[in-house]
Parts: structure tokens; C-alpha cells; sequence
């Protein structure tokens, strides 16, 4: 018998895959518990239907992060850092400090678990931090540290 699985289902495939199972696997387990349904016309135009809007989602969402990684690259977040009589930086800026002063400065939101590199900073000058925004779409956001006067 021919399913559509509405969910992951172990050995057999992923959600929307369209499968070959037992008749008693499908009628016993796979229909009760809404994992699959029968796989018909009515069934697989509506999941024709259901995997172009996702793909017309996907790239909306690609788009969206182009343009926030152009955006991005315009922008500067600015923090200052106490330094020492030789030169030496006290203290480090975390990557939640930069996310939570790019939201208050640019009203630009992100996720702080999507910064590549988590380790802090506290190099003066300019650095740069990158951002995974979408499905390999990498973004800068340039942090500028200055000497507190």
C-alpha cells in the first residue's frame, strides 16, 4: 500500500515522502496514530500543492536574508573597553552584547546562537563577527571596539 507519512517515521522516511508499506503497518499503526494517510489523487495533489508553497516560502526566506546581510554590512555596532596603561583591554564584549546592541541601535533582530564564532572580543578596533541567517547565507556584522576615555 501507497502513503503519504505526515511525520518522520524511523526506517521508512520523511515527512512528505511518498512510501510502499505493509497493509496491516499502515491500517494498525501508521492511520491511527496520523502518521500517513493513503496515498490517492485528492492526497497527492494537495501535497503537490503543500511542497510549492514551501518552496515559495523557502525562497522568501532567502531573499529576506540577502537583503539583511547587505544590510548588515552598512552598519556598525560601537562599544568601549577600559585599557590598561600598556595597552592591555579590561573586559571582553559577548556575542550577546552585540545582538542586543544591534536590536536597540538598528532594530535589527538575531538570534544570538546563529553567530559562527561565539569567543568574545576584545581586540580595539574594528572586528568582524559572522552570522549564519539562512540555509548558507552568511552575514558580517562589524563591531567596533574604542577605548574608553
Amino acid at each position: 500500500m501507497k502513503v503519504i507519512l505526515l511525520n518522520d517515521v524511523k526506517n521508512y522516511g520523511k515527512k512528505g515522502d511518498v512510501v510502499e508499506v505493509n497493509d496491516g503497518y499502515a491500517r494498525n499503526f501508521l492511520f491511527p496514530k496520523k502518521l500517513a494517510v493513503d496515498a490517492n489523487k485528492h492526497t497527492l495533489n494537495k501535497l503537490e500543492e503543500l511542497k510549492e508553497q514551501e518552496k515559495q516560502e523557502d525562497l522568501q526566506k532567502q531573499k529576506e536574508a540577502k537583503q539583511l546581510a547587505k544590510d548588515l554590512e552598512k552598519k556598525i555596532v560601537e562599544f568601549e573597553l577600559s585599557v590598561g596603561k600598556e595597552g592591555k583591554v579590561f573586559g571582553s564584549i559577548s556575542t550577546k552584547q552585540v545582538v542586543e546592541r544591534l536590536r536597540s541601535q538598528y532594530k535589527i533582530d538575531i538570534d544570538k546562537r546563529k553567530i559562527k564564532d561565539s569567543s568574545p572580543l576584545s581586540t580595539l578596533g574594528l572586528n568582524k563577527v559572522k552570522v549564519d541567517l539562512y540555509k548558507g547565507i552568511i552575514g558580517e556584522i562589524v563591531v567596533r571596539i574604542k577605548e574608553k576615555q
